[in-house]
């Protein structure tokens, strides 16, 4: 599978595309964006979710060329990648933000790194394209952190630019919450269950309006779902240290208890009792979880 290499308007492999734009309240980008991507990519399917906008967006979108579907209400911009994906027709799926931050000129090089091995591209933005200095750190943390819970480097965690195969993704979209971190959770689910993920280096534009994701708020929500999907993929991952964190601190605590004492210590014999229900619980977790791996394999 292989984009023709001067051209940015046709996907020269068997596979259909189909974009799948999340929108809030967004008409001021949304015809650019649109209009963009009709000249561009003419054949392709192109969705927009109207994720209960106030706004002129469903509209102006549907001047344009989209297939708009429409929520009566703010469900959340995971919830829109549902809606948009489900109804989806392509075997290639591009998800892009409807603010303009993603640029057309990068997609050429996602579909050129979709190849048949691979699940999942995406545009993992570059350092001094993130929009403010707590942004960028606040996602460098994301990053090194879901990192070390999956034993792989992760550029970017959080884009919304990626490029997946349709069937594989539906089979995830259970796992996706309704907000901002279904990047996360998508990202994260690959990782664990084995499915090849391409990062690809992207030059993210600066956005027209007020971003919709607060940092901290936001973060926290981040950090529960790479736990989260951690425990359900790769449970001794979390389970593991936490049983060694415990039986370490009981060996230290026995250890200098009697040293000064001569007697056992009761703390140190809670801190053992404790390591092993943990260690035995992630034992009980593995099991769960490889019979969840055959469910998704089938």
């Amino acid at each position: 599978m292989d984009p023709r290499p001067h051209s940015n308007h046709q996907h020269a492999g068997a596979e259909r595309l189909s974009f799948v734009l999340p929108a809030l309240n967004e008409e001021e980008n949304i015809g650019d964006v649109v209009a963009a991507i009709r000249t561009r990519y003419p054949d392709a399917e192109l969705i927009v979710v109207d994720d209960g906008s106030t706004d002129a967006t469903a509209e102006i979108a549907r001047q344009h060329g989209a297939k708009v579907i429409s929520h009566p209400y703010n469900t959340g911009n995971g919830a829109s990648i549902k809606s948009g994906v489900n109804n989806a027709t392509g075997d290639l799926v591009i998800m892009m933000d409807a603010d303009g931050q993603h640029s057309l000129d990068d997609l050429p090089r996602l579909l050129q790194a979709m190849t048949p091995s691979v699940e999942m591209v995406v545009g993992a933005r570059t350092l001094r394209t993130h929009a403010s200095h707590r942004r960028l750190l606040g996602n460098v943390l994301l990053n090194k952190f879901a990192g070390l819970m999956t034993g792989k480097k992760i550029p970017d965690l959080t884009s919304g630019f990626r490029v997946v195969r349709r069937d594989t993704f539906k089979k995830l979209l259970y796992l996706l919450p309704n907000g901002f971190s279904y990047p996360t959770t998508s990202t994260m689910a690959h990782l664990r269950l084995g499915l090849p993920i391409v990062f690809v280096p992207i030059e993210a534009r600066s956005r027209k309006g007020k971003s919709k994701i607060n940092l901290i708020r936001d973060g926290v929500k981040f950090l529960i779902i790479i736990m989260k999907i951690t425990t359900l993929f790769s449970p001794m991952r979390v389970f593991f240290p936490t049983s060694l964190a415990f039986f370490t601190a009981g060996i230290v605590r026995y250890s200098w208890f009697y040293a000064t004492t001569g007697n056992f210590s009761g703390m140190a014999g809670v801190m053992f009792i404790t390591a092993i229900l943990i260690f035995l619980i992630g034992l009980v977790s593995e099991q769960i979880t490889s019979v969840h791996y055959s469910l998704f394999r089938h």
